[in-house]
């Protein structure tokens, strides 16, 4: 009876980890804390950030407050997500939608009480990230172009609490922050790719439902010129020391992504394309220790 018990508690602690996608919380907390030692506090030393608790607050509040996304995300698209994606979806379904909703409240709350213990400022810039996350949900997430757009903004935001608090905005942070912008942007339109099926018969208006899968292709293609020319301009303007190798090795990575991109049309080829999206910006966040070099 209690190994039942204890088997049906570490399947529905999974699900949740599923609910939340675990895994992203840690990658960007992780985003958060190596940016932070490596780029934005640029006059205190590496143990003076790792020991600073109010960085450690804004990282707490961060993953509170993206959990609480993805749940609200997971509420709303559960449906699209049982036809794209039908085991993750029922894995995440021994979590009911109440204890769900229960979950985003109580999520909400520590985000905004962590937040509180920083700043009043960081307090209100958590509270309209908690706004603008269920603002997508609600009303945004069906819709192209603004849609894909929010969405990858939503997704960046985090990065921008760490900057607020270390007050360090110049135009070298705004041309990285541009790259993953639109990196974020092409993998969320493969996404949708992807995800064609599902949208489409759950009536989401996203780029490749209301245009077909060519004009979506071609809008990827132009965001990948736009790449193209971020990573030149960081390479030449800046002096990124090490980490110059990975905005040189994005261009014929990206090169191979648009022959791949053009070749096939298959969930499989879209699937290969997302995942190694999500790779070159795992390299990208450990290419920023090298930026120190």
């Amino acid at each position: 009876m209690t190994s039942s018990l204890n088997k049906r508690f570490l399947l529905k602690l999974l699900s949740l980890f599923s609910v939340v996608r675990g895994y992203n919380i840690i990658f960007i907390a992780f985003a958060q804390l190596i940016s932070s030692i490596f780029i934005f506090s640029t006059n205190q030393s590496f143990y003076e950030v790792v020991f600073d608790h109010n960085i450690w607050l804004i990282i707490i509040s961060s993953a509170c407050s993206i959990s609480a996304g993805y749940i609200i995300n997971n509420v709303y698209d559960s449906d699209k997500d049982l036809i794209n994606r039908p085991l993750k979806t029922i894995l995440e379904k021994e979590i009911s939608g109440k204890t769900k909703l229960n979950i985003y409240i109580v999520l909400n709350i520590l985000t905004l009480f962590f937040s509180f213990l920083v700043s009043f400022k960081a307090f209100i810039f958590f509270g309209l990230y908690i706004i603008g996350i269920l603002f997508y949900s609600i009303k945004i997430s069906r819709y192209p172009f603004i849609g894909n757009f929010l969405s990858v903004i939503l997704s960046i935001t985090p990065f921008f609490a760490i900057t607020v608090y270390y007050n360090n905005f110049s135009l070298e942070i705004l041309t990285h922050a541009f790259f993953l912008f639109f990196v974020i942007l092409i993998r969320e339109l493969i996404k949708d790719l992807e995800n064609l099926v599902g949208d489409f018969t759950m009536n989401y208006n996203t780029i490749p439902v209301k245009y077909g899968e060519k004009t979506t292709k071609i809008y990827i293609t132009f965001c990948i010129s736009i790449v193209f020319i971020i990573s030149f301009v960081l390479i030449t303007k800046y002096d990124l020391s090490l980490m110059i190798y990975y905005y040189v090795l994005a261009i014929p990575f990206f090169i191979i992504f648009l022959y791949l991109l053009w070749k096939f049309n298959s969930k499989k080829y879209y699937l290969f394309l997302h995942n190694s999206l999500k790779t070159l910006i795992i390299i990208g966040l450990f290419s920023i220790i090298l930026y120190s070099f």
